[in-house]
């Protein structure tokens, strides 16, 4: 199957289907290091978030790019601790001054919180304002979003949540994709430990491809985002280059069987406190 490098969001706007991810990044010449070698390597699209306290490392790494902003697509989160709708205005106004940007092209609520209703409208006046291009949430349920339809005005464009082989998600997935929503998978590799499954290391050897790339292309195939975290800039590299093979319908079934449910971070219904 050919894919395209962008994917069209509800609103039209396009979204590169391979991002690089900034998490567990705080060092801030680690943060700067990476993002630089993600955009010189042809990386588009940088998902950083408040908590992980490099957003200023990510703004500066993008300034010194020269790349043009509009050929950029830059997401980050409101942090837990700043939910609630005025909170959430001021939250982003600091994002902002640290990415040193006059726009966001997605702003996401992080996790789900009992303030999530008041938190997303404070995301949909900032789209109404032109401050972000893309409303979204993160690590959201279905139920979530049913407690959110009933009341927001624009539909979230993007639910970020983990999704790799051992935690594939079908039923969200088909909930979103009915919705409209684009999955981005965020811990797309997993834990590593499907890297040396008969069938992973079999495609890889097919395909002529790491592991890791023929499970970033699955994540393509069954039509997520990706948004992959390293530091060395020849993984950095692979991790982008999966547009060049595709993997035939069984082959995408095969992965997806690997589904054991198995997270590698906290479930959002058993609440994040912090």
């Amino acid at each position: 199957m050919t894919i395209s490098k962008t994917i069209t969001l509800a609103n039209g706007v396009e979204m590169p289907r391979v991002g690089y991810g900034t998490f567990r990044m705080k060092d801030h010449e680690l943060a700067y290091q990476g993002v630089k070698d993600a955009l010189e390597a042809g990386y588009r699209a940088i998902d950083t978030a408040a908590i992980y306290e490099n957003e200023e490392a990510v703004g500066r790494a993008i300034k010194d790019s020269g790349i043009a902003r509009e050929e950029l697509f830059i997401t980050t989160k409101v942090w837990n601790t700043d939910q609630g709708y005025d909170q959430t205005l001021k939250a982003f106004e600091t994002s902002l001054k640290k990415l040193d940007l006059d726009y966001v092209d997605l702003y996401l609520v992080h996790w789900p919180k009992p303030t999530l209703v008041e938190t997303y409208k404070a995301i949909e006046r900032l789209y109404e304002e032109k401050l972000i291009r893309v409303p979204g949430v993160s690590n959201f349920h279905e139920h979530h979003f049913e407690q959110l339809f009933k009341e927001c005005s624009v539909k979230p464009m993007v639910n970020q949540v983990e999704c790799h082989p051992s935690l594939s998600q079908d039923a969200l997935r088909e909930f979103c994709a009915k919705e409209n929503i684009v999955i981005t998978a965020w811990a797309p590799l997993g834990t590593g430990i499907v890297f040396t499954h008969p069938v992973v290391k079999q495609l890889a050897a097919k395909y002529e491809k790491t592991p890791a790339q023929i499970i970033l292309r699955w994540q393509l195939e069954i039509g997520n985002i990706v948004i992959p975290k390293s530091s060395t800039p020849e993984r950095i590299a692979d991790n982008l280059n999966i547009f060049d093979f595709s993997l035939q319908n069984d082959e995408v079934a095969a992965i997806t069987a690997l589904n054991t449910d198995h997270r590698t971070s906290l479930n959002p219904d058993d609440g994040y406190n912090q």
